[in-house]
């Protein structure tokens, strides 16, 4: 289904840190498969490059965009660029985070700042600049990608991914009720168990870790990327027209488990 035919989305965190496809990657396609003229973008050039050109080899158009988003001056570039190139964005959507771990009292305030700067920092700065954009066109649908680990425990330990996770929801519910009547919706997903190169480079080191993590799931898997991008394109999509302020948990039913 075509839904965002026509449309320009920009996705912050397209690229893969690992082996395999990340949770941005596969927004990415799945906008460009919905239709969508997409910029990729990523603090890695070769990442932003290498997604762009999944897309067009597939038939779509895409646009490469590198940014950091954890500088401002690199967010507002890239924006402009998106703006100059391919017009107003009607999808924001924003992927990037990381998993640190470390109880309170181990990680050091370098850690805990690093945290919050790539879990929440990062959707804060990247809606600041395109904000106004989408409100001159009165129209727009940001996406944020949070984490089950905001509403709950997820037995690893990482509170301060935690806490940033929880700041994206209640950053976009804040987003949602204060631009609705611009013509701007924002939602968010909360990933549970998902089988992901962060995953498997940053929480689990080893194949029977990895097992136990298929396994607590109640589906018995952990989910995939394009299961994350599926809820994302239909959040961003007219299909969502009337969604507004939720954060969905895509987690194979993990959430409403009582423990």
């Amino acid at each position: 289904m075509r839904d965002l035919e026509g449309r320009v989305a920009v996705v912050f965190g397209a690229g893969s840190g690992g082996r395999g496809t990340s949770n941005g990657e596969a927004a990415a396609l799945a906008y460009a498969g919905a239709g969508a003229v997409v910029a990729a973008v990523d603090r890695d050039t070769a990442e932003a490059a290498r997604v762009a050109g999944e897309i067009t080899r597939a038939g779509g158009a895409a646009l490469a965009v590198t940014a950091d988003v954890t500088d401002e001056d690199d967010v507002a570039r890239a924006v402009a660029a998106v703006v100059d190139t391919l017009g107003v964005p009607h999808v924001l959507h924003n992927n990037v985070g990381a998993a640190v771990l470390g109880e309170v009292v181990d990680l050091d305030l370098a850690g805990w700042n690093r945290a919050l700067a790539l879990n929440l920092t990062s959707a804060y700065l990247t809606c600041r600049h395109t904000l106004p954009h989408m409100r001159a066109a009165g129209r727009g649908a940001i996406v944020n990608v949070s984490s089950l680990a905001a509403i709950r425990d997820t037995g690893y330990v990482y509170p301060a991914y935690s806490a940033a996770k929880a700041g994206v929801d209640q950053l976009t519910v804040s987003l949602a009720l204060t631009y609705a009547r611009d013509g701007i919706r924002a939602n968010a997903v909360l990933p549970g168990l998902i089988d992901t190169p962060m995953v498997r480079e940053q929480v689990v080191d080893d194949p029977g870790a990895l097992a136990a993590r298929h396994e607590v799931s109640p589906t018995g898997r952990m989910g995939s990327p394009h299961d994350v991008a599926q809820a994302a394109l239909f959040l961003a999509s007219d299909r969502a027209a009337y969604v507004n302020g939720v954060c969905l948990p895509v987690d194979g039913g993990l959430s409403a488990r009582s423990r």
